[in-house]
């Protein structure tokens, strides 16, 4: 099977049977507000934002979002705000975390915090779903927001990852694309040196049940046509579930140019930490912070029925 549209995420968390404690960092912001009240009406959440309460107050008054069912934590500086959100998970109060109005940065050296933070003890990554109407195809990419030049045993950890995110939304065979400019191994591209190094891991059976290969260029990951006119075969070829890039410049400058010109739907997602934590762009959308959501919910009913966390 294929990875499923947020259509489908969205109907799996309109039928969850309960609402999910959901912590926010960072609450003061229209789209932040806005999506959480889509969410709770909706039955998938009760939020508990942190931040300015008399800030969460005043934006929701000026764009008329009604704070019924929310829990304000009230921390007006903004440098303990993401703070406040993660011990909301530690101290087991809400299941999932969500990025609202704040810098990644400061999220980011809060979840990581060894003694207070919420980091599982593997790598922590964006991975993004992406959704591309014309076309009908879903398939994730990582790292989308987190690690800057990851060396090789972090490549690996982002592959199982995404693997492992493939896998919760019910795809059980992933086909994952090591992402590159060329489909070529070249020295002087150590990217590609790198991705041929994971694909013979992953025929050693490093990645078992998940198909790993490349270096591939983004047109042959993405369309069986540019395969057949280059030749180029196997069974990831055109039909990648998953997009492994090897370095956050090529992976934020690839997924912000479909965001902003192709007719998508997208939402993100940080791995490596011990719950899900919804994590998008703060100039996102309200509809994109609700697709975050359900892509969130959707990894935590699968690590729940699991027992497992990545």
């Amino acid at each position: 099977m294929s990875l499923p549209g947020f259509g489908r995420l969205h109907q799996e968390a309109d039928a969850l049977r309960s609402p999910v404690p959901l912590a926010v960092a960072g609450g003061a912001d229209p789209t932040v507000l806005e999506a959480l009240r889509v969410a709770t009406d909706r039955g998938w959440v009760e939020p508990i934002v942190v931040g300015s309460g008399a800030e969460i107050r005043r934006v929701a008054d000026e764009n008329s979002v009604d704070l019924d069912g929310f829990s304000i934590r009230d921390v007006a500086d903004v440098a303990n705000q993401a703070v406040a959100a993660v011990l909301e998970v530690r101290e087991g109060r809400a299941a999932m975390l969500m990025k609202g109005q704040i810098a990644t940065p400061a999220l980011m050296q809060a979840v990581l915090d060894p003694g207070h933070g919420i980091r599982s003890g593997r790598v922590a990554c964006q991975v993004v779903l992406m959704e591309i109407a014309d076309d009908g195809r879903r398939f994730l990419m990582a790292d989308t927001g987190v690690c800057v030049r990851p060396k090789l045993a972090s490549k690996v950890e982002i592959v199982r990852h995404a693997i492992a995110a493939a896998r919760s939304l019910g795809e059980g065979r992933p086909r994952v694309a090591l992402m590159a400019a060329t489909e070529a191994v070249d020295v002087t591209m150590p990217e590609t040196v790198d991705a041929a190094e994971i694909r013979r891991r992953g025929r050693d059976g490093e990645f078992p049940g998940a198909p790993v290969e490349g270096p591939l260029s983004f047109d042959l990951a993405y369309s069986a046509d540019a395969g057949g006119k280059k030749r180029a075969g196997g069974e990831v070829v055109g039909a990648a579930d998953a997009m492994v890039f090897p370095d956050l410049l090529s992976a934020n400058l690839t997924v912000k140019a479909i965001m902003y010109t192709a007719d998508c739907h997208f939402g993100g997602v940080l791995r490596g930490t011990t719950v899900p934590v919804a994590f998008m762009s703060r100039a996102d959308t309200a509809a994109t912070r609700l697709n975050s959501l359900a892509l969130a919910l959707a990894i935590l009913r699968h690590e729940e029925a699991s027992g497992s966390a990545v």
